[in-house]
């Protein structure tokens, strides 16, 4: 937090153009006073101020105390639950000690002081001086001359006086801008966060491990999330924990990295050393979210110690995953495929025991689905260790050694057969062409040496009320291409044109809006801190229409009250299309509308794209659930390596099963 403060205020003090990085700069600090003891904060500020002050000089260095005061009043009020009152008092209290601060300065040097008062006052005496020249000006210079004559007089008032104001007008409006940022992220875990395990003395052997009985429930919850698990984890087993969302299978993957149950026992030789070299290790549903380095090289041995990474061999590890020869490659230039394999191996450098993966497979493709599973499957037999997959695919529990089901919580014998997406007939004929992309091409880093292709001349037109669904594997250019079609990316070559209602042609990234895209990761566009003011947000003006919106996907109207991240993933998706509708686009792109989703909240998603669909809106849906999808698209295109075909065979290998109605255009 401190790195980032200090990084934030120098660029802000020493590049033209960019003080405003200086507001953004107390958040890091508000976030640390909200979450850690002052002394903490006290701790940071001295480091981070020290640092400024080699890298940026003085100036920097005091706009970081006061960057560090300001963070520190709003975080530490919000975390006490104060108010406004509780601000304005605080920043006249930090007012009133850095200008006694600031008054002592200039008093014990007072050389300096009158040096610097001496040149104020004959800046006045020129100004006085060249003003004496014309009639006119006189007075004016006179008046500047006599004011500057009673600040100097009484300077230890208005310097005092004026930071005090500062601090005070400051920490107002922080307290309305910094105290919302503060409130957004409130959903952040901290210290206490329920991943963390205790400290545990003994020595890190996390296996074999045995649940006997074992509940746990969240502080404030009714109910158990999860009752009377018996399990027992040993090493050489792949095991597969399957259930729908909500079942408890997150709980119990924290179980298993350390967290202690509420009731029941868990049994293991030593610590689960979570993260530790030897212990615990997970592979999350996001792995995003774990790629910290630049380089995949460089991401395998990050954050071990130096003679620790200096042992790993990481081309060996990049093999074992799949990834040979990838060492050199940027982290942002892989698949989500490339990336999971990534982050699996980087859990091997750390030699775990036992190796949970969270989710891993649900944001990639059939294919890599498949291939991830194999691979994790095949890990206990070379390694001394266990691999336990967290899913809600059943299909990836197939190589499992052994399959534990959990449903509300509960281990039974199988979950229930949900019900899948069948073919929806259109309602309501299609228009015209709305959306056309002519000879359209995309190149990442062009002109440089780390330039990547990602499309290549793609010809496509979609009419106004259709559904069509764009098919490919991870990596082969489909966020690219939705990302064009919203508007958001301009194509280095080639045309994306919108149709307007009267005939008239306008590139999209003119018309930002007139398509909006929904990205993959709900929870990243919704930025308010509840459902209704985010849809009042997106152009749905006043109660009516947010009730309308949310009646438009499906919701009760009574979620509008409710905070974003009380939302289930399903409902994060309804709410972001409810948000869409409100704002009345002539297109919607969903990307991967199905991802991270169990059996019921894919089926609700495609029941109500049907719906959407026979509204009259224009849906271009880009995914890689083809036999979901089908049921609502009217037609379907084939992306593959940057290129759209026709015929493709990899249709078969993702479980399409209906008809290519249209083809290729």
């Amino acid at each position: 937090m401190g790195g980032a403060t200090v990084g934030l205020v120098t660029l802000g003090s020493l590049v033209p153009f960019a003080a405003a990085l200086q507001l953004v700069a107390a958040v890091p600090m508000g976030l640390l006073a909200h979450r850690h003891r002052f002394r903490a904060q006290l701790a940071t500020t001295i480091a981070g101020a020290l640092v400024t002050f080699v890298a940026a000089g003085l100036l920097p260095a005091e706009n970081l105390v006061g960057v560090a005061v300001i963070g520190g009043i709003i975080g530490t009020v919000k975390r006490r639950r104060g108010g406004l009152p509780a601000v304005v008092a605080l920043s006249a209290l930090a007012g009133f000690v850095m200008a006694a601060l600031s008054i002592g300065m200039l008093l014990a040097f007072a050389q300096s002081r009158h040096l610097l008062f001496d040149s104020i006052r004959n800046s006045a005496q020129g100004i006085e001086n060249l003003a004496a020249r014309q009639p006119s000006l006189k007075p004016l210079g006179r008046a500047v001359a006599d004011y500057t004559d009673t600040v100097l007089h009484w300077w230890w008032a208005f310097v005092g006086g004026g930071i005090i104001a500062a601090m005070m007008v400051s920490g107002v409006f922080s307290w309305f801008v910094l105290g919302r940022v503060l409130d957004r992220l409130a959903w952040l875990p901290g210290r206490d966060s329920l991943l963390d395990a205790p400290a545990d003395p003994r020595p890190v052997a996390p296996l074999p491990v045995t649940l006997r009985e074992v509940a746990f429930r969240y502080p404030g919850a009714r109910t158990d999330a999860l009752h009377d698990i018996d399990l027992t984890v040993d090493v050489g087993e792949f095991v597969a924990v399957v259930g729908h969302n909500g079942s408890g299978k997150s709980t119990l993957t924290r179980i298993l990295a350390g967290r202690p149950p509420t009731a029941g026992t868990v049994t293991r030789p030593g610590a689960a050393g979570l993260g530790v070299r030897g212990g615990t290790a997970m592979v999350l549903q996001r792995p995003e979210s774990q790629t910290l380095g630049v380089l995949v090289a460089d991401d395998v041995v990050w954050g071990l110690p130096t003679e620790d990474a200096a042992a790993v061999n990481v081309d060996a590890l990049l093999t074992e995953v799949g990834l040979t020869g990838m060492g050199g490659r940027e982290t942002a230039t892989l698949s989500g495929g490339q990336q999971q394999r990534l982050a699996v191996a980087a859990a091997l450098a750390r030699q775990p025991t036992l190796l949970i993966a969270d989710e891993a497979t649900s944001m990639i493709d059939p294919e890599g689905r498949r291939d991830l599973v194999a691979l994790l499957a095949d890990l206990p037999r070379r390694h001394p260790m266990a691999v336990v997959l967290v899913t809600h695919h059943e299909a990836d529990a197939a190589a499992a050694d052994r399959v534990v089901h959990l449903e509300q919580g509960r281990s039974v014998g199988h979950l229930p057969a949900w019900p899948r997406p069948v073919r929806d007939p259109r309602r309501r004929p299609m228009g015209d062409p709305v959306l056309e992309l002519r000879g359209v091409g995309h190149t990442y880093n062009r002109v440089t040496p780390w330039e990547t292709p990602a499309l290549h001349g793609i010809d496509l037109s979609v009419r106004r009320g259709e559904a069509l669904l764009i098919v490919g594997g991870n990596g082969s250019g489909k966020s690219t291409l939705a990302w064009i079609m919203a508007g958001l990316t301009t194509p280095t070559s080639g045309t994306c044109v919108l149709r307007e209602p009267m005939g008239t042609t306008r590139p999209v990234h003119k018309r930002i809006g007139a398509v909006q895209l929904a990205f993959q990761h709900s929870r990243l566009q919704l930025q308010r801190q509840d459902v209704g003011t985010e849809i009042e947000d997106w152009g749905g003006r006043g109660s009516y229409a947010v009730a309308r919106a949310l009646d438009a996907v499906g919701l009760d109207r009574a979620l509008a009250s409710r905070s974003i991240e009380e939302l289930s993933g399903g409902q994060a998706k309804r709410v972001v299309l409810a948000a869409i509708v409100a704002s009345h686009p002539q297109v919607v792109v969903l990307d991967e509308p199905l991802a991270g989703l169990d059996p019921a909240g894919r089926a609700g998603v495609v029941e109500l794209l049907a719906r959407l669909r026979d509204s009259g809106l224009t849906l271009i849906v880009i995914s890689h659930d083809v036999s979901d999808m089908a049921a609502v698209c009217d037609r379907t295109v084939h992306l593959r390596d940057g290129r759209l075909v026709e015929n493709d065979s990899t249709a078969v290998r993702y479980g399409q099963a209906h008809d290519f109605t249209g083809g290729v255009r």
